[in-house]
């Protein structure tokens, strides 16, 4: 019987719960989540940052020296850079991409959101993309969060997944159908 000792979805969810629920709790649950996507982007795109959070070895007053300095210079607010400094305290801010990526989703959750994806063969303007969230919220009858990207080797079409629903119209997917069919014959 083997354990895992890794930091597991269930951890990620609690911090990332914890944080909602003190959000909530100080009427700050919107200003958080607009914080949040900050830091995230900040980790995506910061090479400085990313390396900060993964080094072991960085000095936890170093850190939380750095967390001070960040949140001071994109107005992060309080509750936020009190949190993350506590995923330092306790070690944790190794996980901080996921506790804060986990947070979007039960924010999301919580309004009642439903995640689609959407891939497309060519380049969608905004009010298409719009269309088809709307389309996609009245059969789904909820909201939807849409997830756009362009794949040209799509060839034409698209494809829209909801949970475990999954329309694929391309060209490309056609195709393949018929290569399983001829490849079964």
């Amino acid at each position: 019987m083997t354990k895992n000792k890794g930091f597991s979805e269930t951890s990620a969810g609690r911090y990332s719960l914890a944080l909602y629920e003190l959000a909530l709790e100080n009427d700050v649950l919107s200003e958080v989540e607009n914080h949040t996507l900050s830091i995230i982007n900040i980790i995506e795109t910061s090479e400085d940052f990313k390396a900060l959070i993964k080094d072991p070895t960085n000095i936890q007053e170093d850190l939380l020296k750095a967390l001070n300095e960040i949140s001071k210079h994109y107005k992060i607010s309080q509750l936020l850079n009190k949190f993350l400094c506590f995923l330092v305290v306790k070690r944790r801010f190794f996980y901080v991409e996921k506790i804060l990526k986990d947070f979007l989703e039960t924010c999301s959750k919580k309004r009642g959101e439903i995640k689609a994806e959407l891939t497309a063969a060519k380049e969608l303007t905004e009010n298409e993309i719009n269309d088809i969230k709307n389309d996609l919220s009245k059969n789904f009858s909820s909201k939807i969060k849409l997830n756009y990207k362009n794949d040209p080797s799509l060839i034409g079409g698209l494809i829209v997944q909801v949970g475990s629903t999954m329309v694929d119209t391309s060209i490309k997917g056609k195709l393949q159908k018929i290569e399983n069919k001829m490849i079964k014959v």
